[in-house]
């Protein structure tokens, strides 16, 4: 009979399982090792699970092994994560005492511990609770089991603490996202053919999992299929209510409405004592005698807690009123029914994969809120999924002016809760050093929750994977970044200083331009002085003599985080030694390293050194896009084209809304050789099969690049429509095209004049698309047309258009004037040119002689006179034009053009009587 079940691991019983007899076979037993493992004691762990599978005749203990992996990386998460505090200490358990003397002392052993779980260069916080826990659970979860190591579970648990030791990390590790994403597509395939309940809760991971790289795009396409799979709607719209307690009128405010699907349609692989249990906390939630975290009141003397919504039907609506489904029409704002727990998942993951794109936009958090609000409001019926609405809502509180208040106190509370919670409880403190009695003695803002009040392991751990919370001491540091932003040096500095994490209060220090104090700290965590002079030296918080010299030696062996903070001397000192040290300490696998160095070479100007550091981070991080971009800006001003036209094509496959990578790109495309293209053969008869036929030689095409540079530019016109040098390029672009995309030059023209026109001026209707329009109307001309007499200067002949009658057009599609044109070409040409341009001509004689000519081919000669009068306008009011002689030249002209004018235009008179409408005065756009 098994010792081990799943019901253990499901129902929080760590404990039980670690002390089972599984587990004490496995951690144990040392007398049948014939290795000596000087200290290391994974490799010891690597041979005591190896020798119980060879003794081992039954088929349970590789399961057992992996419950026991589980139980380590829940219990770790417990303890680290979201509480409540163990009962037992996990130290004697996992290491006994008897290995402990056989490897190394305590202190040690934790100490290579977590160096152990240094990847590329990149180290877990130095302080780290428990971390025998972890190690247990990486050990034994990544161990390549003969049957079940390819099984679905199995699979999971893998990704999920490779995902966390990624989380436990300063940085991103290349080496672990390949494993993370590798198992990702495992998983993938695997789930196929199961059940919606359970690809759901992958694509919601996954998303996660995104999120955390960046991948912001991919995220909310997992999000939504996770929506469509459980039958949940949501959208965010809006509604008309009051924000403020004065407020007289009501305006429309964004809210998310939401509802989760009926139990029986979610496909739901829960038992029934689970979805009674389920249903019993959404009854209590909605007579709020749940437990949950504390949430703070706003307690502002302007805004309401909560906006008051109106009883009325919408007026105003983000989503468009027809689209929203029917389902969420008649819900009302301020009082919407519970949502499974999964649901609230997905809408704080869809909060987080927005901030991600643009998180210091106003206008990005304005649309974040409303999806934490409703998590918080009526949404959440489990205590982790409620903290972390709580830290998302305060993350987006902090940036205005009267929630600051309230965000900085929330996310405080909430780092007391987690302090707390994840505390070992008195009388089973685990043996800790000076560092970590240091570490946890913080106080707390609010009481403690009594055991009554909080919620079951159970309920914490079930959806943690899926939420990726932070840990307490992520979640400290993210108060002091708090406290930076606000002004509050001083308190940021005691938090840092309290968690010993030594490289943000070395950044803290910098960011008060105390560059002096900030290198002194980074030092003193490098170097020891061998000095004697007691002037020149003091001591440390690890007792050491330190001087801050140049002197002094490196300390032996370094810190676990020595790359980073040679990596941060050398930004502070301007150093290549520094980033050079860094790189050979992490044996060439620290990519900031490299990235640093790039960064230095290209603010120097050496170029080719910053291509070859740029180069050498991308080896290891291939999907990092901003380095991307910046090698190929420094490939642009080392003119190879090709390789900045590589770069800025991998930075737009990893980003694809990256306007800035999408211009570059263009760029770089045009400036590239035309490339070799075979012609087309020509069709060869029967009787001509048989004769020697040479190759085609092949023809430079001189389009392909400039087509593709077209597209580019198009693609970041569409994400950064602000941006009037990219509109420009593209203009520049469509007219070397052949045919030009008229309806593309037209748009960007009408677009430049949009963004130009109130700094700019005439210059912002001075482009190529006015000789464009007229290059057109000469290569269209119209033979059959009767023209206006009009006088013999070179200026009045305008050509025909091809702006043909439609119903003439649609009668005749092979009529010669019919042009290859979207509808509504001929409607926005005519808006351009007679109602965005001239209101903008201000001393452009050429422009009115333009339009002049656009008068005469619709045979408006009162528009066109006026238009000839305008041209002479401009051109005499020309300062020095009675002193210069080629401003003279050009004054006569017009006025030999007005004359012309006058002349042939000026008693013409109107045919056919009123019906004829206004054809004399103009066009009637």
């Amino acid at each position: 009979m098994r010792e081990i079940h799943y019901h253990d691991f499901e129902s929080g019983d760590y404990h039980k399982i670690l002390t089972s007899s599984t587990a004490r076979k496995l951690l144990e037993h040392v007398s049948e090792d014939p290795f000596n493992h000087e200290g290391d004691w994974q490799g010891f762990l690597t041979c005591r699970v190896n020798f119980l599978i060879e003794e081992s005749k039954g088929s349970d203990l590789e399961e057992d092994l992996f419950l026991i992996g589980c139980a380590a990386l829940s219990a770790f998460l417990q303890s680290n994560v979201t509480g409540p505090p163990l009962s037992w200490n996990p130290a004697t358990i996992i290491i006994p005492q008897k290995v402990r003397d056989w490897l190394a002392p305590e202190i040690e052993i934790q100490v290579r511990l977590i160096a152990s779980l240094t990847v590329d260069g990149e180290a877990v916080y130095k302080l780290t609770p428990h971390v025998e826990l972890f190690c247990l659970a990486k050990s034994l979860l990544n161990f390549e089991f003969a049957d079940h190591g390819a099984a679905t579970e199995h699979l999971r648990y893998r990704l999920r603490v490779n995902f966390w030791h990624q989380r436990l990390l300063s940085d991103t590790s290349p080496s672990l996202q390949e494993s993370i994403y590798r198992d990702l597509q495992l998983l993938e395939e695997k789930l196929l053919g199961e059940v919606r309940q359970a690809r759901a809760e992958f694509l919601i991971e996954r998303a996660t999992i995104h999120n955390y790289y960046g991948y912001d795009a991919k995220a909310r396409d997992d999000l939504a299929e996770a929506a469509r799979l459980r039958r949940f709607e949501f959208a965010l719209t809006g509604r008309l209510g009051k924000r403020t307690k004065f407020q007289q009128k009501e305006l429309s405010q964004l809210v998310v409405l939401a509802k989760s699907a009926e139990k029986d349609q979610t496909n739901s692989t829960n038992s029934d004592d689970h979805s009674e249990q389920q249903a019993d906390r959404v009854e209590m939630h909605k007579s709020d005698d749940l437990a949950k975290p504390v949430e703070l009141q706003l307690n502002d003397d302007t805004l309401l807690e909560s906006i008051s919504f109106s009883e009325d039907s919408p007026d105003l609506s983000v989503q468009d009123e027809q689209s929203i489904p029917m389902a969420l029409k008649d819900l009302d704002p301020a009082d919407q029914p519970a949502l499974d727990p999964l649901d609230s998942i997905i809408l704080l993951a869809t909060a987080s994969s927005i901030t991600n794109t643009s998180p210091q936009d106003g206008l990005t958090r304005e649309e974040t809120l409303p999806y934490a609000t409703r998590v918080l409001a009526g949404g959440s019926t489990n205590w982790q999924i409620y903290t972390q609405a709580l830290i998302v809502r305060s993350r987006i509180e902090g940036y205005k002016s009267r929630t600051t208040e309230r965000g900085l106190l929330q996310l405080q509370a909430v780092v007391d809760q987690v302090i707390a919670e994840t505390t070992s409880e008195a009388g089973h403190q685990p043996q800790e050093t000076a560092q970590e009695q240091s570490q946890t003695s913080a106080t707390t803002f609010l009481p403690q929750l009594k055991s009554s009040e909080s919620a079951p392991v159970s309920e914490r751990l079930q959806y943690v994977h899926l939420l990726a919370s932070p840990t307490r001491w992520k979640l400290e540091s993210e108060l002091a970044d708090r406290w930076v932003s606000l002004g509050g040096l001083r308190t940021a500095l005691e938090i840092y200083e309290r968690l010993q994490m030594w490289a943000e209060v070395g950044l803290c220090w910098a960011a008060q331009d105390r560059e002096d104090k900030a290198k002194q700290i980074i030092r003193q965590q490098l170097y020891v002085s061998e000095s004697n002079d007691a002037s020149e030296e003091r001591v440390d918080v690890n007792g050491d003599v330190v001087s801050s010299t140049e002197g002094a030696t490196e300390r032996d062996p370094l810190p676990n985080d020595a790359p980073r903070l040679f990596c941060i001397l050398g930004d502070i000192e301007k150093s290549v030694t520094a980033y050079e040290r860094a790189w050979e300490i992490s044996n060439c696998r620290y990519a900031r390293a490299q990235r640093s160095l790039g960064k230095h070479y290209f603010a120097i100007k050496e170029l080719k050194k910053a291509d070859e550091a740029y180069t050498k981070s991308l080896k290891l991080n291939p999907q990092n896009h901003g380095i991307w971009f910046a090698l190929g800006c420094v490939r642009l001003q080392l003119e190879d084209w090709t390789g900045a036209a590589e770069a800025f094509a991998r930075a737009v496959q990893i980003e694809d809304k990256d306007a800035e990578s999408w211009s570059n790109l263009a760029a770089a495309l045009l400036r590239l050789a035309p490339e070799q293209t075979t012609a087309p053969t020509k069709d060869i008869s029967e009787e001509e099969e048989t004769e020697d036929l040479s190759p085609e030689t092949p023809k430079p095409d001189p389009q392909t690049h400039i087509r593709e540079a077209f597209a580019a530019l198009k693609r970041a016109a569409s994400l950064k429509r602000d941006s009037y040098r990219i509109w420009q390029n593209l203009l520049h672009v469509s007219v070397q095209l052949s045919p030009p995309p008229y309806t593309d030059i037209i748009i960007a023209q009408t677009r430049l004049i949009d963004l130009l026109s109130k700094t700019q001026g005439r210059k912002a209707s001075t482009s190529p698309s006015t000789s464009s329009a007229r290059r057109r109307g000469e290569k269209h001309r119209h033979p059959h047309r009767r023209r206006p007499r009009r006088a013999p200067h070179r200026h009045l002949p305008f050509p025909s258009f091809p702006l043909t009658n439609q119903k003439a057009e649609a009668n005749n599609p092979q009529h010669p004037d019919t042009p290859n044109k979207t509808p509504g070409f001929e409607k926005m040409l005519l808006t351009l040119l007679l109602k965005r341009i001239p209101p903008l001509i201000t001393t452009s004689r050429r422009l009115w002689l333009l339009l002049a000519k656009l008068h005469l081919h619709f045979q408006h000669p009162s528009a066109a006179l006026s238009a000839y009068e305008k041209a002479w306008r401009v051109t005499l009011n020309q300062p020095g034009w009675e002193e210069s002689e080629e401003l003279w030249k050009d004054v006569v002209e017009a006025t030999t053009d007005l004359v012309d004018a006058y002349q042939s235009l000026g008693e013409r008179k109107r045919e056919g009587g009123m019906g004829r409408g206004n054809w004399w005065r103009g066009i009637e756009i």
